[in-house]
């Protein structure tokens, strides 16, 4: 299998399966002299984990499934100190329970990769999904709590939250309520309603999808290669390789689409000798270069797939299919949004460190 490295200088690589001995990450690319903070490393696992509550709050969208998620840092950290050598991180699983997952052996979940795994590889690890799970994004959590480490020294930091779950969205863009409910939203009384139509949901054995919005303060003019690597281009791929995201917009996103030049356009002014932008329908970036303003984007969480109802589906015979029925087992979400929310800042938190370094190399001086 390829494709499990992402970055070009600082370049993170993940590793493990949901119900292996353990998952983690290894960081290459990382400069030397960075203060790592494994308590910190740790803070941002406790938001991703399974069974985590939120401000002492559970919260009936995440699984029951509780589990430490304890980060030991295994090399390229001495005395707290980036060594500048290859940092590796292991998280060890604990709370396994594969046989919930033994009749999934030759029958496929609807939603699910299961199906396009076997077609690959012609074998897959149907124990909860094996590297298609998205307990994969814990090894992701961690190495973007390095790649924010890097981050804060030059003022960068990003925010990720809920701004619509189960069909209800957020009134108010309030960032001191996303530490304060279930929901990681940054408006609780809409948060407070996301719970209600998720617990109906749960028990109902169905599920939710959401968005979550991502706001990067503190990004220089400046950042993100012209061509391919485009920092929208980048930060897309990073966020559209979470297993649950089907769409990212930046900026307007495709409210441009039926907008005019006149509006569209984020108008320039110099303040005190500086270029600023009035208005930020790009969301940041232009011609895939950061433009000083802070970079906005929203992802789209597609449902979760593993619900409590009889589906139909296919059974593997051999080299034949039979149709099926399916009823799923084991612990689920029944909305990702809360627990996607530290991994979209992860992600953008790796590009963004990695954008940082190549631009050190963009030019003399």
């Amino acid at each position: 299998m390829s494709g499990n490295s992402f970055g070009s200088v600082f370049k993170v690589t993940t590793f493990g399966e949901s119900h292996g001995a353990a998952i983690g990450a290894v960081i290459d690319g990382c400069p030397a002299g960075i203060q790592v903070d494994v308590g910190r490393i740790q803070a941002a696992l406790d938001r991703r984990r399974p069974g985590a509550a939120v401000n002492g709050i559970a919260s009936a969208a995440v699984t029951q499934r509780s589990e430490p998620d304890t980060a030991e840092i295994c090399s390229g950290v001495f005395e707290g100190i980036s060594e500048g050598t290859p940092i590796a991180i292991l998280i060890r699983n604990t709370s396994q329970r594969s046989g919930d997952y033994s009749n999934l052996a030759d029958t496929f979940r609807p939603g699910h990769a299961d199906f396009t795994y076997d077609a690959k590889y012609g074998f897959r690890d149907y124990r909860g999904g094996g590297r298609a799970s998205g307990r994969e994004t814990a090894a992701r959590v961690a190495a973007g709590a390095v790649a924010a480490m890097l981050l804060e020294r030059h003022g960068i930091r990003a925010t990720a939250y809920t701004v619509r779950a189960a069909g209800i969205s957020c009134k108010t863009r309030d960032l001191s309520c996303i530490g304060q409910n279930s929901m990681r939203a940054p408006d609780n009384e809409a948060a407070s309603r996301m719970e209600a139509e998720i617990g109906r949901l749960r028990r109902a054995g169905d599920s939710a999808g959401g968005i979550v919005e991502c706001l990067i303060t503190g990004v220089p003019a400046g950042l993100g290669e012209p061509v391919f690597d485009k920092l929208d281009a980048e930060l897309a791929k990073a966020v559209l390789s979470i297993g649950a995201v089907k769409g990212v917009e930046f900026g307007d996103g495709f409210a441009a689409a039926d907008a005019h030049g006149s509006g569209n356009n984020d108008p320039m002014r110099a303040v005190e000798g500086a270029a600023s932008f009035s208005s930020n329908h790009a969301g940041g970036i232009l011609g895939g270069i950061s433009n000083g303003s802070d970079i906005v984007f929203r992802a789209a969480v597609k449902p979760v797939p593993s619900i409590f109802l009889r589906q139909q589906t296919v059974r593997r015979d051999g080299t034949r299919y039979a149709d099926a029925e399916l009823e799923i087992k084991g612990r689920h979400d029944v909305c990702l949004c809360p627990r996607i929310v530290p991994v979209v800042e992860a992600m953008a938190d790796i590009v963004l460190a990695d954008m940082l370094l190549r631009a050190k190399a963009a030019r003399a001086g």
